[in-house]
């Protein structure tokens, strides 16, 4: 097959579309023919070595979360699928022809909902939900301050919020305040202006996306007894609210959700804005686009 691969950690240009050995699938697994792979955050991490301590990479490594494709080979004991399925999955090594994915961590991609915008579910709905369920420990009628509201993640951690009954103030750019407030946040602060963080009163908690001093200063605006959930590690100061419960998680496969999500991506009751569609060997275009920022949505890899 032919893949995305690393020999070395570094710049975009470390990544080669080259040869590379076909995976085989073993008992309880499934080799999917990948036909779109999204770009997330922790793919640049992990190619840079910016997060080796906790995701290092076994060189010659294959990069990529993200996976929707069809089904071409079943390991044995495999149940519930068959060969041509449509699928997609949080599973790993996904910038490739061919990727293998356990096949209790699979699910099938519902009908109506294309290849292209399957592949840019899996991660970050697993990463909003549980962040929004697990990590802020979300309640019907709380306070929850979300950070990034406008991005992928925050999207989904909005959406589940607004399934919990929660009320979810967003923390975005001051330029982004009228359009999260579309979002269905019940307020919206400017999070790049220190004097709306001071002004902002006691929450019930935070789900925090950005991390950084953001996070330090709102963690300070939970009240005694609350949570503060990030996806980026414990803020710093932590130690300093000893009454604040500090959640940090890291998403792990759910098939139901991310079944959940995409079949509300498909009838249209969550967007998430797929900013550029790219074909898998220009990898390192992509990761470079992505990493300066200001990107509008997903960029999505086609194999």
């Amino acid at each position: 097959m032919k893949a995305v691969v690393i020999h070395e950690y570094g710049k975009p240009s470390v990544m080669r579309w080259e040869e590379f050995a076909d995976p085989v699938p073993g008992p309880g697994e499934v080799l999917v023919r990948v036909g779109a792979a999204s770009l997330n955050p922790v793919d640049w991490k992990m190619r840079s070595g910016a997060a080796a301590q906790h995701f290092p990479v076994q060189f010659p490594g294959i990069l990529g979360r993200d996976v929707a494709g069809v089904i071409r080979e079943l390991g044995p004991d495999v149940e519930g699928f068959e060969l041509g399925d449509r699928v997609f999955a949080l599973a790993w090594g996904t910038y490739a022809q061919l990727c293998v994915v356990k096949a209790s961590e699979l699910a099938k991609i519902p009908e109506g909902l294309d290849m292209t915008t399957a592949a840019a579910i899996p991660l970050v709905a697993l990463t909003g939900d549980q962040l929004m369920r697990t990590a802020a420990e979300a309640q019907p009628g709380q306070t929850i301050v979300l950070t990034g509201a406008l991005g992928s993640v925050g999207r989904c951690a909005m959406f589940a919020a607004k399934e919990i009954g929660a009320n979810v103030i967003a923390g975005v750019r001051r330029k982004q305040i009228e359009e999260a407030k579309k979002l269905g946040a019940v307020e919206a602060i400017p999070i790049d202006d220190d004097d709306a963080i001071a002004k902002l009163g006691l929450v019930d908690a935070v789900a925090d996306t950005v991390g950084g001093n953001v996070a330090a200063k709102l963690l300070a605006k939970v009240k005694q007894g609350g949570v503060f959930g990030s996806v980026l590690g414990s803020p710093n100061g932590a130690a300093l609210h000893p009454t604040v419960k500090v959640n940090a998680i890291m998403a792990h496969p759910d098939p139901a959700t991310v079944i959940h999500y995409a079949e509300a991506v498909r009838d249209g009751k969550l967007v998430l804005p797929v900013e550029r569609v790219m074909p898998m060997e220009g990898a390192a275009e992509a990761h470079a686009e992505a990493e300066k920022g200001g990107v509008g949505g997903k960029i999505v890899l086609t194999a």
